[in-house]
């Protein structure tokens, strides 16, 4: 089953800044594969906080065995992007060939549409207000923190949209000392989570205080093999599939983490529709679903998902799946 690669890159409607920097595209890898008269396909976006590159996974890719399915390719590569793409394209493949949707395929429920945040990224204090303003009226907005100033912001983005729920990205840029000072404030303003507020693997002090809202685990959960490390610090966990390595590992950490009661979350990194298409299978019945990475976007994939006042839809049979 030959794959290929390609590279692709989506424009920004407008600059995507966390606290780590800030990109104006997405650079994503699409991998393609063809047999037995089906096509399949599949999305990921190699992060460099997790010593990924464009290349480097291209090279992950091009390195599996021809022939390769999705039970042996657990094993050949380990989780994060690569294994996603080829992952997601194994799905869409083995879809096409039966003449079956995914979700039948898995055993899920028929999927509907899912309630997603929208993201607003980090900026002074006086845009984020103009952005919270300009996206008040969608049911649940993301912020982007994560510097020692961020008190201003979080005043600044309720401000700006009062009665919007809200959850807290810190992208691991608190210590411990910043969050503790910032905790009573985030429940002030209302804020309804907050997300990997320290870096991962100096997570400790979670465990030790006082967590007066829910706080989910994003760079320190990435599958199930994370699970024991998380105990008794975190209450939810952001399931992502390029952390996962695909749609097949995330439905197994999704099943290990309600079994162990954590909530759950469904995020993205930006991409196109591609890439959250299998998500919104995952993102089923989920507490929180980020999915918004296309409404980011400049451009998009020829066949794209529908997002309307209810949500993002499930993917039609052209676009995946």
């Amino acid at each position: 089953m030959p794959l290929t690669v390609s590279r692709d890159a989506f424009r920004l409607a407008e600059a995507f800044t966390i606290s780590r920097g800030s990109r104006t595209e997405a650079r994503v890898l699409t991998v393609r594969l063809e047999r037995d008269g089906a096509r399949g396909w599949g999305e990921c976006v190699p992060y460099a906080r997790y010593g990924e590159t464009l290349e480097s996974v291209a090279a992950q890719i091009a390195a599996l065995p021809d022939p390769v399915d999705r039970t042996a390719l657990q094993d050949l590569l380990p989780p994060g992007a690569a294994r996603n793409a080829v992952d997601c394209a194994l799905w869409d493949w083995e879809a096409k060939r039966a003449g079956r949707r995914v979700w039948e395929l898995a055993g899920l429920s028929k999927p509907g549409p899912q309630v997603t945040a929208y993201t607003l990224s980090l900026d002074t204090p006086e845009n984020m207000r103009a952005a919270a303003a300009r996206h008040a009226l969608r049911p649940l907005l993301k912020i982007k923190l994560g510097t020692p100033d961020d008190m201003e912001r979080l005043e600044a983005v309720r401000a700006g949209a009062p009665e919007a729920r809200i959850i807290v990205d810190a992208n691991e840029g608190w210590t411990a000392e910043i969050y503790a000072d910032l905790a009573p404030h985030l429940n002030r303003l209302g804020v309804a989570m907050v997300e990997q507020p320290l870096p991962a693997g100096e997570d400790e002090m979670l465990g030790e205080i006082d967590r007066p809202l829910p706080v989910c685990a994003d760079e320190s959960c990435h599958d199930r093999a994370s699970l024991p490390g998380l105990k008794g610090k975190y209450d939810m966990l952001n399931i992502k599939l390029d952390k996962t390595g695909g749609l097949t590992e995330a439905l197994a950490l999704r099943a290990a983490a309600r079994d162990a009661g954590y909530g759950v979350m469904v995020g993205c990194m930006v991409g196109s529709s591609l890439a959250m298409a299998p998500a919104v299978l995952l993102a089923q019945g989920a507490e929180i679903v980020d999915l918004d990475g296309p409404l980011l976007l400049a451009e998009d994939r020829e066949v794209a998902l529908r997002y309307d006042a209810a949500g993002v839809h499930p993917p039609e049979p052209a676009l995946w799946g």
